[in-house]
Order: structure tokens, then C-alpha cells, then sequence
């Protein structure tokens, strides 16, 4: 991981492509052979362990019954195909049938709409097979089928948990991807790439006092929320980028509220317009709002859409919001829920291990006082670990002089063809092209110099 990561953030990788895998596993190997008897039911417990690529699932020839999500049991809900994101778990159950001699293959497809490119070396799907009966061979896997999968977005909790009421808190998230002034390519919320900060955030909410309810003492780069106790609280995040995301809550399972299709647009609190159930948008009284809704913990939201997403703050802690594309982790897409810190200081004691392991790191990490670890003026953050720069306003003085020599190489480029071209002219024909070459060259070179002195003394002012 951490060579993938360097290659991954790094100049030479602008776009931010993410590193595809070079396979795919189920049971970490491929070819699996499950044996089972007709007229039976069987549990299958589906985990997605992925970095990046999202599943298709089906069996051939096969319904199953959805009847949990993570960790959410549900209404039975029957389908033939289930789209499994990173760090999603789905219970099934599979009723086999009553009298076959065949055998049936179980097909896992790599989402590969989530690569930038798909190498040609690269087999996106993974077989195994469902063998009722050993003697018979195993089918020919076709990967035809209509990608069609189930919508999780319907699902119903068997405890008819009713939608909240209104929120208490409302948290507006936005994101998208962007350059930074090192040239590598990063995930941003609200226009702010998360940076780790020195004291754990855990940390400082246990040892900054009354302070631990100002999100400042946690970093200006770790989007904190500072959210009250037993509130409704409610996120909306608009995802103003191109590529499928799936988001993941530690500490709860949230009610699933609203999601739009692709292309749904923004949320926007402040302008509940008509026509939201066609537009995707949602405000008080949308009808697309489930009276039960589903309940999970990592959720999909489509490109250039958004979701809605609400949770009872019942469970003092600090909490990451996070992307469970592991690369946009890496990349800052993470946002911190600090969730009723003053009783979160009541009731955590942190055991002696935890401050062993931070001691023994190299450097040693503090656990003690803000983002800084400043422990006598806890509003200053001055100190905290940082982010690149943003991409500078114009040319730099080093883009400056790049572009003054590359003129320069492209004019003795040229020269050199022209030069090479006139091979059977006079001495005294060369001569004079020559001259007129460098003449044109020493003109070209001065309004590059005066350009760039230009753009100096413009970024200097």
C-alpha cells in the first residue's frame, strides 16, 4: 500500500486515476466450489473487503432473499443480482432447488465505470460455482446478463424504525476533486482536504475541557462537526464529481432518507423549489421520503448527485464520515462527527495500550490538547499539520523559466530542420539563412524575457 499510495498522490499522477486491482477473489482465491443438497436453505454472508471496486453478485439460475445489511436485519426482499460497494455486508438466504444434476455458476463483476482506464491484462470477473452434484461438470460462465441489480434504497428494517423527525443539526457536505500546489490530485469537503492533526482527535475531546465543544480546537483541516447529544442529526452531502461513492459511518447505522439518480443536482436547504420529486431534490414534504426508511452504515451516492442521510447522536465519540474507497481516504475525502464531547468525557477512560502505542511511535504522538498539540491557548492552532499549498495564481518564477527555455529548445529544434534542409545551398546562402536564424531567434528570446519579467512584476505587485 504505501508504494501504491506514493504513486497515487504524486505529480505524476494529475487526474488522481486510482491504482485498478489486478483481480478479483471470492474467498480470496478464484474458481471456489460450494457443495450443496437440493430442497435447503443456506445463509450466505456476503462481505465486500475491496479498496475500490464495487460487485455485481448473482447466482445463475438462482433468487435469493435479502434479509440483512450491515448488521440491519430487514424485510425479505428477493432479487437475482445485488451491487455490493467496499466495506458493504449483505445477508442472503438461498433456497436451493428441489431436483437438479446441474451445476451453476456464482458470478462476481467488478464495476469497472469506476476506472479511469481498464488494462487489457485485466479479468474484472470471478467464478464460483454452486455444485449440486460433483460427477457433473461445471457450466460455461456467461457474463451476458443485464446489470440490473436490486436497489437497497427500497429495503425496509424489521423494526419499523419510523423516519425521525426533523433535524436538530444539519450538516452540509460538499465535495469534489481538485489539484493542489504540489501537483497531485486530492478529495476535498467543503473545499478542505483532511489532514491528520497532531493530537488525535479522540484525544483532544478527552482533555480540552468545555473547550472540546469548539470545533477549532480540533484542526481547520479535519472538517470537524460538533455534534449535541440525543439530536437528530442530518447529513447532506452533494457529490460534485463524476464517480460513484460509497460512504461509510463509524458508530452508527443511519436512516437512509434520500438519493438522487445520477445527474440529480444539489441539495439545497435554503430553496426547497417546486417540482423536487422531479429534479431529485428533497424539502420538507417530499414525497420519495420513506415513512420506514432502510438503515445502514456505507451508502452509495451517484455521480453528480447527492443523499440525504439521518442518525440519533446517541453514542458519544469521535466519529469519521468517510469515502470506502480506500484511495479517497488516502486522498482527504473524510469528514469528523466530534459527537457530545462533554459527555463523551464522562464516560471514555482510554486504556494504558493505546498511549503505550502512540508513545512508541516514531515520532512519539501526543495525546494531550488541540489539533497542535498546544495545551495553554486551546482556540490557537497555529502549528497544525498542514496541506499542500493551493495552485499558485498564474505562472511561477519555475514556470517562468520553463517556458522561456522551452521556447528556446523549440527554436534551435527548428533551426536545426531548417539548417539540415538546406544542405545543398551556397556558403554564402547559408550564411545569410544563418543570420536571419539567429536573428529571429535573438527576437523571440527577448519577448519571452520581456514577457516573463511581466508576469513577475504582475504577481510580485
Amino acid at each position: 500500500m504505501p508504494s501504491l499510495i506514493k504513486k497515487f498522490i504524486s505529480v505524476t499522477n494529475p487526474t488522481g486515476a486510482e491504482p485498478v486491482p489486478k483481480s478479483a477473489l471470492m474467498n480470496e482465491t478464484q474458481n471456489l466450489h460450494i457443495n450443496i443438497q437440493p430442497n435447503k436453505t443456506y445463509f450466505i454472508r456476503l462481505i465486500n473487503m475491496a479498496a475500490f471496486a464495487a460487485q455485481y453478485f448473482w447466482i445463475e439460475d438462482h433468487l435469493f432473499r435479502i434479509v440483512e445489511v450491515d448488521g440491519v436485519w430487514t424485510e425479505p426482499a428477493e432479487t437475482s443480482m445485488i451491487y455490493i460497494t467496499p466495506a458493504q455486508r449483505y445477508g442472503l438466504l438461498l433456497t436451493t432447488k428441489g431436483k437438479t444434476k446441474f451445476n451453476y455458476a456464482i458470478h462476481g463483476a467488478m464495476d469497472t465505470e469506476l476506472f479511469d482506464t481498464v488494462p487489457k491484462t485485466l479479468n474484472p470477473n470471478v467464478t464460483s460455482y454452486l455444485v449440486y452434484n460433483p460427477d457433473e461438470p461445471l457450466p460455461i460462465p456467461s457474463y451476458n446478463e443485464p446489470l440490473d441489480p436490486f436497489d437497497d434504497f427500497g429495503l425496509v428494517p424489521v423494526d419499523g424504525e419510523k423516519l425521525f423527525d426533523d433535524p436538530d443539526q444539519t450538516v452540509l457536505l460538499t465535495m469534489r476533486m481538485g489539484n493542489l500546489g504540489n501537483g497531485a490530485n486530492y478529495a476535498f469537503f467543503n473545499d478542505i482536504t483532511y489532514v491528520q492533526p497532531k493530537v488525535p482527535s479522540l484525544y483532544t475531546a478527552l482533555t480540552t475541557d468545555e473547550f472540546a465543544s469548539n470545533s477549532i480546537v480540533y484542526g481547520l483541516y479535519t472538517n470537524s462537526f460538533v455534534l449535541g447529544y440525543n439530536d437528530v442529526v442530518e447529513i447532506v452531502l452533494n457529490n460534485h464529481d463524476t464517480g460513484k461513492h460509497p460512504f461509510h459511518l463509524h458508530g452508527h447505522n443511519f436512516q437512509a432518507v434520500v438519493r438522487a439518480d445520477a445527474e440529480g443536482g444539489d441539495y439545497q436547504p435554503q430553496n426547497f423549489f417546486d417540482g423536487a420529486d422531479d429534479y431529485g431534490g428533497y424539502g420538507p414534504g417530499n414525497s420519495k421520503m420513506p415513512a420506514v426508511p432502510m438503515r445502514r452504515d456505507t451508502f452509495l451516492v451517484h455521480p453528480n448527485s447527492h443523499i440525504v442521510l439521518r442518525f440519533r447522536s446517541d453514542n458519544p465519540g469521535v466519529w469519521l464520515f468517510h469515502c470506502h474507497i480506500e484511495w479517497h481516504v488516502d486522498s482527504g475525502l473524510i469528514a469528523t462527527m466530534v459527537e457530545a464531547p462533554l459527555e463523551l468525557q464522562d464516560r471514555v477512560t482510554i486504556p494504558n495500550d493505546h498511549y503505550a502505542a502512540c508513545a512508541a511511535s516514531h515520532p512519539p504522538t501526543p495525546t494531550v490538547g488541540n489539533a497542535a498539540a498546544r495545551t495553554d491557548n486551546l482556540l490557537n492552532v497555529d502549528g497544525q499539520n498542514l496541506p499542500p499549498p493551493p495552485l499558485p495564481a498564474g505562472f511561477t518564477t519555475r514556470g517562468i523559466i520553463a517556458l522561456v527555455f522551452s521556447i528556446a529548445a523549440a527554436f534551435v529544434g527548428m533551426a536545426a530542420v531548417t539548417w539540415y534542409g538546406m544542405g545543398e545551398l551556397s556558403v554564402l546562402e547559408l550564411k545569410n539563412a544563418k543570420r536571419r536564424i539567429a536573428e529571429a531567434g535573438d527576437g523571440i528570446l527577448e519577448d519571452a524575457d520581456s514577457a516573463a519579467a511581466t508576469i513577475v512584476e504582475r504577481q510580485t505587485k
